[in-house]
């Protein structure tokens, strides 16, 4: 698997996303570019430029109209797709740490954090009200007093989102009345990442506690858990296989301070059934911070703590193998 190497980010990359289609990556860092990459070459399509701060967070809508960015420059970004205009500019208090579109593409929401003697709130946007966006003024805005949320994602249907916590808590909000449906609590330290399936019945989370762990979506019930002996930063769920990929390592803190082992930084590969490891990619020279699989299930990326973003395309035998536990 000879990898396609993109080169756009100065600093470590935060987030990568494919589009529904899976024919661009987009690509944030703790520096102010946005990147946008066809993924079959990796060609820079081009940059959505105006963030003055890290930019923790990214994500496109359904039919790839419009890009969302949440940055530590304390604002969320609308964009247009294919011209990079600026359509909407959210301030806020605080950075913004987690944001996405509803599945028809017309709710947008998004977590501060909590610092500087804000609190962490949830906001939610209807696109289809222009003055809501004008105005700053969310129909909704959830307070979370208890601990700062670190990753969320829209439900099924839109009907909820699925937010991870800072203590490693598993909340679903309503998207209608901002109300606590359920609540879990299967992790021991912070949840990195949050990803759903394809069909979005599952999700699996990464977190500090050394696990990735395979949830139901609508009633939270844990299924399955891929143990490691590092931090999970992120993971995401295979569209075609029963496979999760796993990317972490150690806290970018800590990297220098520790003898560098080589092959502390690889994806790792996990069957979803038996919750065993089948294989492992090199390539990166830091922890990985976020890995992605392409919608069709033939290729993923990772993006690192070294900046680089690579996109590994499967060999034939992967698609050949089968697991025998």
């Amino acid at each position: 698997m000879k990898p396609i190497l993109l080169q756009g980010h100065e600093r470590s990359i935060t987030q990568i996303k494919y589009n529904r289609e899976g024919d661009l990556l987009f690509t944030v860092a703790k520096d102010p570019i946005v990147n946008v990459w066809y993924s079959v070459n990796g060609e820079r399509l081009g940059t959505y430029t105006g963030h003055t701060g890290a930019v923790w967070c990214v994500d496109a809508d359904w039919d790839t109209r419009h890009v969302l960015t949440g940055s530590a420059d304390n604002s969320c970004r609308l964009w247009d797709c294919e011209t990079g205009k600026q359509l909407a500019l959210v301030k806020t208090n605080s950075a913004v740490r987690t944001c996405g579109f509803d599945f028809g593409g017309n709710i947008i929401m998004f977590s501060t954090d909590k610092q500087m003697g804000y609190q962490c709130f949830v906001s939610f946007f209807d696109l289809r009200d222009s003055s809501q966006l004008e105005d700053n003024e969310p129909y909704m805005k959830i307070p979370c007093s208890e601990s700062k949320i670190t990753s969320a994602v829209w439900g099924p249907l839109g009907e909820f989102i699925i937010v991870g916590h800072e203590n490693g808590e598993l909340n679903q909000f309503s998207a209608k009345s901002g109300e606590v449906l359920m609540n879990v609590k299967e992790h021991t330290k912070q949840i990195n990442d949050i990803q759903t399936s394809r069909d979005m019945t599952m999700f699996v989370t990464a977190s500090k506690d050394n696990t990735a762990k395979l949830f139901d979506s609508t009633n939270l019930d844990h299924l399955k858990t891929f143990r490691t002996e590092r931090p999970v930063n992120s993971a995401a769920l295979s569209p075609i296989f029963d496979h999760v990929v796993l990317g972490g390592g150690q806290e970018a803190m800590d990297v220098t301070t520790t003898s560098t082992r080589i092959g502390k930084f690889e994806a790792r590969f996990f069957h979803l059934g038996v919750e065993e490891e089948f294989g492992r990619v090199k390539g990166h020279f830091g922890p990985i911070n976020s890995v992605a699989f392409h919608p069709d299930g033939k290729s993923y990326s990772s993006g690192g703590e070294d900046g680089y973003v690579r996109i590994h395309y499967f060999d034939p035998q992967y698609f050949e193998f089968e697991f025998e536990a």
